[in-house]
Order: C-alpha cells, then sequence, then structure tokens
C-alpha cells in the first residue's frame, strides 16, 4: 500500500473512491476556518490572522492532492467527526480536481494576505476570493454539491479533459458525464 495515493479501491467498486461524510465534514471544517479568517478582516479589521488560516488551508488541501487525503489536517478531523457513520463512497477523480480549484484559490488568498499585510488595496480582491471560496465549500457542505465536480465533469463534456476509463459516481449520482 503506497502512501502516495488519492483515494482508494473498495470491495465492488472498479475505481478509487472517498469517503463522502468525510469530505463533507472536512468542508465544514475549512468553512469554518475561512469564516473566523472573513471576520478576522471584514468586521474586526484584524488581518494578521488571515494569512495563518488561508496557509493553514492550502497546506491541508496539498496534503490531500498531492500525498494522500487521510493525511490532510481537515480531513482526519472530519474522519473523527463521522467514525460511526457508514461510509458513503464516491468517485476520488472528480475531487482530485476540485480541490485543485480549492489549492489554487487558498493560495491566491494566503500571497495576497500577505500583502494585506503592507498594503490594503489588496483587501477588496481578498474579500472577493473569501467569499467564492466560502460559497465554495458551504455548497459542499450543506447540500453536497461540489462545484469543482460539476467543473470537472464539463470539462469533459467541452473534451478540455480526457474521460476517465472508469466512469466515477458524484454525490446522488448528480455528475453523470
Amino acid at each position: 500500500m503506497s502512501i502516495v495515493s488519492f483515494g482508494k479501491y473498495v470491495d465492488g467498486i472498479n475505481y478509487k473512491v472517498l469517503n463522502e461524510r468525510q469530505v463533507r465534514a472536512s468542508s465544514g471544517i475549512m468553512f469554518l476556518i475561512g469564516l473566523i479568517a472573513s471576520i478576522n478582516g471584514l468586521i474586526l479589521k484584524n488581518y494578521s490572522v488571515i494569512p495563518y488560516l488561508s496557509g493553514f488551508l492550502l497546506l491541508s488541501f496539498s496534503i490531500a492532492v498531492f500525498i494522500n487525503p487521510k493525511y490532510s489536517p481537515t480531513m482526519i478531523l472530519g474522519s473523527i467527526f463521522v467514525r460511526k457513520q457508514t461510509p458513503l463512497y464516491i468517485g476520488a477523480v472528480q475531487k482530485r480536481f476540485a480541490w485543485g480549484l480549492g489549492i489554487a484559490l487558498s493560495a491566491s488568498i494566503f500571497v495576497l494576505s500577505i500583502y494585506l499585510l503592507t498594503d490594503a488595496s489588496y483587501f477588496t480582491p481578498l474579500c472577493r476570493l473569501c467569499i467564492i471560496c466560502l460559497v465554495l465549500l458551504y455548497l459542499e457542505t450543506a447540500f453536497g454539491i461540489c462545484v469543482g465536480c460539476k467543473l470537472y465533469f464539463l470539462s469533459i463534456k467541452m473534451k478540455l479533459l480526457k474521460e476517465p476509463k472508469e466512469k466515477p459516481n458524484c454525490m446522488g449520482d448528480a455528475c453523470e458525464v
């Protein structure tokens, strides 16, 4: 068994999967962290915590995508919260694409928040990125809607990405190719 892997094979499913319950719990944790950062910036005008919190989100996404989701700090916490629930398996390939978008968003927020500490003109684009990130995390957490997954399958339909050999499922089979 390799340490570096995205998803796992389970009996009866011929493609790599992730436990949707853990993913949604992880998204909820990330949403809470993003909300704390946003409240600190928008309401309390305390910008100093934003680089730390966005850096943590960037680290969590990066570990999940480039090493293994089971080592991501938010996935570890999420698995603790849902440990007594029956796993609900969904395809891993589209989640990797979605979390790649999460890396791009959190990296942008992280870089802008570092510059924000020296120049407040970066605050407006930072706010917009934070709102986009919070909306995407909220949709995943509350409704199981993975916008990044939908973009992945749209990219396949538009022939921007190659169709996977196996046709992985999404939450509620909402992402049919």
